[in-house]
Protein backbone atom coordinates (compact mmCIF):
# COMPACT_ATOMS: atom_id res chain seq x y z
CA UNK A 1 0.00 0.00 0.00
CA UNK A 2 1.30 3.44 -0.88
CA UNK A 3 1.66 6.31 1.59
CA UNK A 4 -1.23 8.76 1.17
CA UNK A 5 -0.18 12.39 0.83
CA UNK A 6 -2.38 15.19 2.10
CA UNK A 7 -2.42 18.90 1.22
CA UNK A 8 -3.11 19.91 4.85
CA UNK A 9 -2.16 18.58 8.28
CA UNK A 10 -5.82 18.55 9.33
CA UNK A 11 -6.73 16.36 6.32
CA UNK A 12 -4.11 13.81 7.35
CA UNK A 13 -5.18 13.74 10.99
CA UNK A 14 -8.88 13.69 10.10
CA UNK A 15 -8.33 10.81 7.68
CA UNK A 16 -6.36 8.81 10.25
CA UNK A 17 -9.05 9.38 12.89
CA UNK A 18 -11.85 8.38 10.50
CA UNK A 19 -9.98 5.29 9.32
CA UNK A 20 -9.48 4.24 12.96
CA UNK A 21 -13.24 4.18 13.63
CA UNK A 22 -15.11 3.73 10.35
CA UNK A 23 -14.99 0.73 8.02
CA UNK A 24 -14.71 1.39 4.29
CA UNK A 25 -17.75 -0.86 3.82
CA UNK A 26 -20.01 1.61 5.68
CA UNK A 27 -22.05 4.25 3.83
CA UNK A 28 -21.17 7.82 4.85
CA UNK A 29 -23.31 10.93 4.58
CA UNK A 30 -20.93 13.89 4.72
CA UNK A 31 -22.61 17.15 5.68
CA UNK A 32 -21.60 19.86 3.26
CA UNK A 33 -21.00 19.89 -0.47
CA UNK A 34 -18.42 17.71 -2.18
CA UNK A 35 -14.94 19.07 -1.48
CA UNK A 36 -11.25 18.10 -1.75
CA UNK A 37 -11.47 15.93 1.38
CA UNK A 38 -14.46 14.06 -0.08
CA UNK A 39 -12.27 13.19 -3.07
CA UNK A 40 -9.53 11.87 -0.75
CA UNK A 41 -12.07 9.65 1.01
CA UNK A 42 -13.51 8.31 -2.25
CA UNK A 43 -10.05 7.77 -3.75
CA UNK A 44 -9.21 5.64 -0.70
CA UNK A 45 -12.26 3.40 -0.93
CA UNK A 46 -14.80 5.11 1.33
CA UNK A 47 -18.41 5.29 0.14
CA UNK A 48 -19.40 8.95 0.58
CA UNK A 49 -22.49 10.93 -0.36
CA UNK A 50 -22.63 14.66 0.35
CA UNK A 51 -25.50 16.98 1.11
CA UNK A 52 -26.28 19.28 -1.81
CA UNK A 53 -25.67 22.74 -0.38
CA UNK A 54 -29.07 23.16 1.23
CA UNK A 55 -29.26 25.32 4.36
CA UNK A 56 -29.08 22.66 7.07
CA UNK A 57 -30.46 25.10 9.66
CA UNK A 58 -33.81 25.08 7.88
CA UNK A 59 -33.76 21.92 5.74
CA UNK A 60 -32.62 18.56 7.12
CA UNK A 61 -34.54 16.45 4.59
CA UNK A 62 -31.38 14.85 3.15
CA UNK A 63 -30.23 13.93 6.65
CA UNK A 64 -33.64 12.50 7.63
CA UNK A 65 -33.91 10.47 4.39
CA UNK A 66 -30.34 9.15 4.35
CA UNK A 67 -29.74 5.41 4.72
CA UNK A 68 -26.07 6.01 5.64
CA UNK A 69 -24.78 4.28 8.76
CA UNK A 70 -22.26 7.07 9.42
CA UNK A 71 -22.60 10.85 9.30
CA UNK A 72 -19.52 13.05 9.08
CA UNK A 73 -19.33 16.80 9.55
CA UNK A 74 -15.86 18.24 8.98
CA UNK A 75 -15.75 21.92 9.89
CA UNK A 76 -19.48 22.41 9.23
CA UNK A 77 -21.10 22.86 12.65
CA UNK A 78 -19.42 26.21 13.32
CA UNK A 79 -21.38 27.64 10.36
CA UNK A 80 -24.78 26.49 11.63
CA UNK A 81 -27.07 28.52 13.86
CA UNK A 82 -28.69 25.34 15.16
CA UNK A 83 -26.49 22.24 15.11
CA UNK A 84 -28.86 20.84 17.78
CA UNK A 85 -31.59 20.23 15.17
CA UNK A 86 -29.16 18.61 12.73
CA UNK A 87 -27.83 16.24 15.41
CA UNK A 88 -31.35 15.24 16.46
CA UNK A 89 -32.38 14.46 12.87
CA UNK A 90 -29.50 12.06 12.15
CA UNK A 91 -30.69 8.45 11.83
CA UNK A 92 -27.22 6.91 11.51
CA UNK A 93 -25.68 5.22 14.55
CA UNK A 94 -22.17 6.65 14.10
CA UNK A 95 -20.95 10.21 13.91
CA UNK A 96 -17.58 11.83 13.24
CA UNK A 97 -17.41 15.61 13.72
CA UNK A 98 -14.50 18.03 13.62
CA UNK A 99 -14.76 21.68 14.57
CA UNK A 100 -12.35 24.56 15.01
CA UNK A 101 -11.96 25.36 18.68
CA UNK A 102 -12.55 28.81 20.10
CA UNK A 103 -9.21 30.50 20.65
CA UNK A 104 -8.98 32.92 23.57
CA UNK A 105 -6.52 35.09 21.64
CA UNK A 106 -8.47 35.32 18.37
CA UNK A 107 -12.02 36.26 17.45
CA UNK A 108 -14.35 33.99 15.47
CA UNK A 109 -13.58 33.79 11.74
CA UNK A 110 -15.69 36.00 9.48
CA UNK A 111 -15.10 36.40 5.77
CA UNK A 112 -15.78 39.93 4.61
CA UNK A 113 -16.67 38.81 1.06
CA UNK A 114 -18.40 35.44 1.45
CA UNK A 115 -21.59 35.50 3.55
CA UNK A 116 -21.51 31.69 4.04
CA UNK A 117 -17.87 31.50 5.13
CA UNK A 118 -18.44 32.74 8.66
CA UNK A 119 -18.32 31.01 12.02
CA UNK A 120 -21.44 31.43 14.10
CA UNK A 121 -20.03 29.04 16.72
CA UNK A 122 -16.44 28.37 17.62
CA UNK A 123 -16.79 25.73 20.27
CA UNK A 124 -14.89 25.01 23.41
CA UNK A 125 -14.52 21.24 23.70
CA UNK A 126 -16.99 20.99 26.60
CA UNK A 127 -19.65 22.82 24.57
CA UNK A 128 -19.53 20.32 21.71
CA UNK A 129 -19.45 17.44 24.21
CA UNK A 130 -22.55 18.81 25.95
CA UNK A 131 -24.37 19.38 22.64
CA UNK A 132 -23.73 15.76 21.66
CA UNK A 133 -24.87 14.47 25.04
CA UNK A 134 -28.10 16.51 24.88
CA UNK A 135 -28.89 15.13 21.40
CA UNK A 136 -28.42 11.47 22.30
CA UNK A 137 -24.79 10.76 21.36
CA UNK A 138 -22.07 9.10 23.42
CA UNK A 139 -18.50 10.18 22.66
CA UNK A 140 -16.27 7.15 22.17
CA UNK A 141 -13.04 8.90 21.14
CA UNK A 142 -11.72 12.43 20.75
CA UNK A 143 -8.58 14.17 19.62
CA UNK A 144 -7.25 17.74 19.36
CA UNK A 145 -4.47 19.20 17.30
CA UNK A 146 -2.73 22.50 16.71
CA UNK A 147 -2.57 24.53 13.51
CA UNK A 148 0.77 26.35 13.49
CA UNK A 149 1.49 29.02 10.90
CA UNK A 150 4.78 30.27 9.54
CA UNK A 151 3.98 33.88 10.42
CA UNK A 152 5.74 35.99 13.04
CA UNK A 153 3.99 37.36 16.11
CA UNK A 154 2.39 36.45 19.44
CA UNK A 155 -0.68 34.74 17.93
CA UNK A 156 1.36 32.59 15.51
CA UNK A 157 3.55 31.46 18.44
CA UNK A 158 0.43 30.59 20.48
CA UNK A 159 -0.88 28.50 17.56
CA UNK A 160 2.13 26.16 17.93
CA UNK A 161 0.84 24.79 21.25
CA UNK A 162 -2.84 25.82 21.50
CA UNK A 163 -5.17 23.22 19.97
CA UNK A 164 -7.22 24.60 17.08
CA UNK A 165 -9.17 21.54 15.91
CA UNK A 166 -11.28 19.06 17.85
CA UNK A 167 -12.56 15.80 16.39
CA UNK A 168 -14.89 13.28 17.99
CA UNK A 169 -16.25 9.85 17.19
CA UNK A 170 -19.66 9.24 18.78
CA UNK A 171 -22.34 6.59 18.69
CA UNK A 172 -26.08 6.95 19.15
CA UNK A 173 -27.15 6.11 22.71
Amino acid sequence: MYEQTFPHKRYKLTYQFLEKHISKSEAILDLGVENPFTKILKDNGFSVENTKGEDLDTNTTTIKNSEATVVTAFEIFEHLLSPFTVLQDIKADKLVISVPLRLWFSTAYRSKIDTWDRHYHEFEDWQLDWLLEKTGWKIIDRQKWTNPTKKIGIRPILRWFTPRYYIIYAERV
